[in-house]
């Protein structure tokens, strides 16, 4: 086993000007982040977990490499990486054992689950994959003792759902990215522009200002595109009397945006203006009623019904919305089957949505901070119903 870095203290201690020092602040949040996950571990009797989902791994160590997997014990933390991140992932991650695996990662996974003490390994359910699960046990056979490996589920993206302050400092970058883009495209959508162009401006925009890529496949859909949830911007050109949907998001300090708006190219039609209020309104009730204690499905009620009862119930056909961080799509989830019960701390999407195939659709959406008696909007780009 080959250790570059030595372990160091396992606590790290948080410096009197962590809040002037994103580095700092960053691995002070870490620090609290894993005193929060072994409390849990040791709750449910885990001696030792393994991390190997993309985001639960940066979550944990700071480290923004896309290979690498964490082996957390009580008293030890370990980052497995091969050399092309080994330096990389030193600076980022200073407080644990960075492991080269160099060209037998097998081997050297065991070698230090042997180093840790550790026989019996819980490992993320959701992630790693049957084949990988098989390839485990054909390869403990040959370690010097025996391995057992448990299913944990939902550890790592628990501690997630809450977001530290350093997190919401993050998202709340990546939402006024988005919200500056949102009033860039306001210049720039017009009859005659393809959706693909908007998309290209956009992302163009949004790298200027910081933005580290756009949060998933931008979607611009006009006329009758915009019945499509998931319009992805293609050729078609925007026309008078369009419904333009625009659903984009900013990345900042790796943590995800998430902004819808719909606009309408002049001659607007009286029909869209209407609708258009009875989505906002139902934004709005549902966002009212968003609190501590409150579970996902009975806000995503509140949105669903009011839609229903203005005779558009068919065409809102998707959930109210879902939580954003690390991933642009995460727990919490607000739709209809979601029992989760709603936390302070937690940030979510609400995004209802009409959708008239063959016409046309609305769809509003912004990010919310859930808090002990109420909400609180993070998004801030104009939500008045726009015609160009």
């Amino acid at each position: 086993m080959t250790v570059l870095l030595g372990e160091g203290s396992d606590g790290l201690q948080t410096q009197p000007d962590a809040a002037a020092n994103p580095t700092l602040q960053l691995l002070s949040s870490i620090s609290r982040r894993l005193d929060r996950l072994r409390q849990l571990m040791a709750a449910r009797d885990i001696a030792a977990l393994w991390v190997c989902q993309e985001e639960n791994r940066r979550y944990l160590s700071g480290f923004t490499g896309d290979s690498g997997q964490l082996i957390i014990t009580a008293t030890a933390r370990y980052l497995l990486t091969d050399g092309r991140f080994t330096e990389q992932a030193g600076q980022e991650a200073p407080d644990f054992t960075i492991v080269d695996t160099g060209s037998k990662p097998w081997e050297q996974l065991g070698a230090t689950l042997n180093a840790a003490g550790v026989t019996r390994l819980h490992f993320e359910a959701e992630h790693l994959s049957y084949a990988a699960y098989e390839e485990f046990y054909a390869q403990a056979a040959k370690w010097p003792r025996s391995v057992e490996l448990v299913p944990a589920r939902g550890l790592v993206e628990g501690l997630r759902q809450i977001k530290d302050a350093y997190e919401l400092q993050l998202l709340q970058q990546a939402i006024d990215l988005a919200d500056t883009g949102f009033n860039h495209l306001l210049q720039v959508v017009h009859p005659g522009i393809t959706e693909r162009d908007i998309a290209l401006e956009l992302e163009y925009f949004l790298g200027r200002q910081g933005s580290r890529g756009p949060s998933f496949t931008t979607i611009i859909a006009g006329g009758p595109r915009a019945a499509l949830p998931h319009g992805v911007a293609d050729e078609r050109v925007l026309q008078p009397g369009d419904l333009v949907v625009m659903d984009f998001g900013a990345v900042y300090g790796g943590y995800h945006s998430d902004l819808t708006r719909t606009v309408a190219l002049a001659p607007a039609a009286p029909e869209w203006r209407q609708l258009y209020h009875i989505v906002r309104e139902a934004q709005e009730q549902a966002i009212s009623t968003i609190r501590a204690g409150i579970t996902g499905r009975e806000v995503d009620a509140v949105a669903r019904e009011h839609i229903a009862a203005a005779g558009y119930g068919p065409y809102f056909n998707h959930s109210l919305g879902h939580g954003v961080g690390l991933a642009v799509h995460e727990s919490p989830s607000l739709s209809s089957r979601s029992e989760v019960e709603l936390s302070a701390g937690m940030v979510a999407t609400v995004e209802p949505g009409v959708y008239l195939p063959g016409r046309g659709g609305i769809r509003i959406e912004d990010v919310v901070l859930v808090q002990e008696g109420g909400a609180r909007v993070l998004s801030h780009a104009p939500r008045d119903f726009i015609e160009l």
